[in-house]
């Protein structure tokens, strides 16, 4: 009998992470549609000022460095399942720290752009890459808060398998983020210096 209620939660937690891979299809299509948007409206620029005029590229290459390095330490935290939860959390807490840091800089580069008069209504072009960038770090966010939730989580009730299907489909979104992030920084950032 026990094996049997164990079968039926591993099924239903499968179902879950199926069912989070149907969620991040969806989120690939709301993205599809701000890179076409953003291809669209590249050009548009109100003689206001380019890609190549306001983008800094070492700077958005330490922004990338800090996601790239979060994609790394997320995943240690998911081969840390077969060790204490304490292992889990430490790798969590350093993907926290290096998404927030990602955050910081992303609100600085925007805080910078729109004191400068670049903001998101100066031309279709600024408008769609505030829009892209972001819808970006809105996930990116919600990434954060889901993490301090599970770090909540798993330090008050373990390795549940709840905990672990939280923590997969966690990493599958943040791993998700990344690869927008390589695609955005590819065709907005160095395209955009071209």
């Amino acid at each position: 009998m026990v094996s049997k209620s164990l079968k039926h939660n591993q099924h239903i937690e499968s179902n879950k992470i199926f069912g989070f891979w149907i969620y991040l299809m969806s989120d690939c299509i709301i993205f599809a549609t701000l890179f076409a948007t953003y291809a669209v409206m590249v050009n548009n620029t109100a003689d206001g000022p380019t890609g190549k005029d306001i983008f800094e590229l070492p700077f958005v290459l330490i922004e990338t460095f800090l996601l790239l390095l979060s994609s790394i330490t997320c995943g240690m935290s998911v081969i840390s399942i077969n060790k204490n939860k304490s292992n889990i959390v430490i790798w969590l807490v350093i993907t926290f720290l290096l998404g927030l840091s990602f955050i910081g800089m992303e609100f600085y580069e925007f805080y910078h752009l729109i004191e400068q008069g670049y903001g998101p209504t100066t031309s279709g072009f600024l408008s769609s890459f505030f829009t892209i960038v972001g819808t970006h770090g809105i996930h990116v966010i919600c990434g954060l808060v889901w993490m301090l939730v599970l770090i909540i989580q798993l330090l008050k009730f373990g390795k549940k398998i709840n905990n672990i299907t939280r923590l997969m489909c966690l990493s599958l979104f943040w791993h998700f983020l990344d690869v927008i992030w390589i695609c955005l920084f590819t065709i907005v950032y160095l395209m955009g210096v071209m």
